[in-house]
């Protein structure tokens, strides 16, 4: 395994690229992610949020052995940020100032298409937006405002299958009926991305949280989700870090029409928790990737033979991490079958959050 660090700078904070999204033509491959500064004593996210996060875009031309990276040239919708004003002091959102393109159809399966989506927020109250890019990530069009699908939040990360020119499916977190987040579910858009509506909620409203759902399509019907999982805890004032964090697989046999719990690949990762991230291998095995946020703090993937039905044994991808904030992985693979692996690690306890690649063939 080969680690490749893609950004890191002293005082700084790189972190999440679950949150914004990973994209490959080949061996050129653009990862997105957002950098903002240090604070030691700011609790479980070591980020100031007195200062700005700046959305950056790295791209890797030689299959992810070296990056180089650019703020994210897309226009934001308002005040605030690209998928960070949780972590900003005063939670600033687009309320109020919004101002959005007018959106309209694509060819979906352009070969040079990207898809990025954002929020303002976690909660009720949470707007979304997506961009739509035709030169490989050079330039973003939009923002286009995402309606709310008849929830009263919605908290977008990039997650979507393109079916054909016209159609495809995104999966997107909600807000749950008490307004805290979140559950999972599935829209579509049938006339280019110009609109969106829901198909399906994945899974029950959920006692903790069900949200950042990952994506694979295994034929015309057949598609999986892995969805990050928190608990309630038994304790009604036990701390958020009190709670079982996993990941559930859901199928759907119906082209997400409906869908139907599959299994639990990782019954624990960790204190808060850690998105997956899942990919269909060209060898027609399934790789489930993702953080394992207790000591010892690692990066670490399962795969699959049998299209989800069973997990193998856990492979750690990078070890000695400083503390449980670290993951949020997104995955690509190379033409030459090497996994290209996306996340945010430290070193040291207090250490500097930066941004890592692992290259690695299973």
């Amino acid at each position: 395994m080969k680690q490749v660090t893609i950004y890191r700078e002293e005082g700084r904070f790189g972190g999440w690229p679950a949150n914004y999204g990973i994209w490959s033509w080949g061996n050129e491959i653009v990862v997105g992610f957002t950098v903002g500064y240090h604070k030691s004593d700011a609790g479980f996210h070591k980020r100031d949020g007195s200062k700005p996060f700046i959305a950056t875009q790295a791209r890797s031309l030689d299959g992810g052995e070296t990056w180089e990276l650019v703020d994210t040239p897309c226009r934001l919708p308002g005040k605030g940020t690209l998928s960070a004003n949780e972590h900003v002091a005063g939670k600033p959102n687009t309320d109020g100032d919004s101002e959005y393109d007018l959106a309209k159809s694509y060819n979906l399966t352009h070969p040079d298409i990207a898809i990025m989506c954002s929020r303002s927020g976690l909660r009720e109250g949470a707007k979304s937006w997506y961009y739509v890019s035709l030169d490989r990530c050079h330039s973003w069009e939009g923002p286009y405002e995402m309606p709310m699908f008849g929830f009263t939040g919605i908290a977008a990360r990039t997650d979507y299958l393109i079916s054909n020119s016209d159609e495809a499916l995104f999966f997107l977190t909600a807000s749950k009926s008490d307004g805290q987040e979140g559950m999972v579910f599935c829209a579509q858009t049938k006339d280019g991305a110009k609109s969106l509506s829901l198909l399906s909620q994945i899974g029950p409203e959920p006692e903790g949280f069900a949200i950042m759902p990952a994506s694979v399509r295994l034929s015309e019907t057949d598609i999986l989700v892995a969805v990050r999982c928190r608990g309630r805890a038994k304790n009604a004032d036990a701390e958020w870090d009190e709670k079982k964090n996993w990941i559930d697989l859901y199928i759907s046999k119906d082209n997400g029409n409906s869908w139907d719990f599959m299994n639990e690949p990782v019954d624990n990762t960790g204190i808060g928790g850690n998105p997956p991230t899942l990919t269909l291998l060209d060898d027609g095995r399934l790789c489930l990737i993702y953080g394992y946020r207790d000591a010892p703090h690692r990066m670490c993937a399962k795969l699959s033979s049998d299209n989800g039905q069973t997990w193998g044994d856990e492979i750690v991808i990078r070890d000695n991490g400083g503390d449980p904030d670290i993951g949020y992985p997104r995955t690509v693979q190379r033409p030459d079958g090497t996994i290209v692996t996306v996340y945010y690690f430290d070193e040291e306890e207090d250490g500097e959050r930066y941004i890592e690649a692992t290259l690695w063939k299973p």
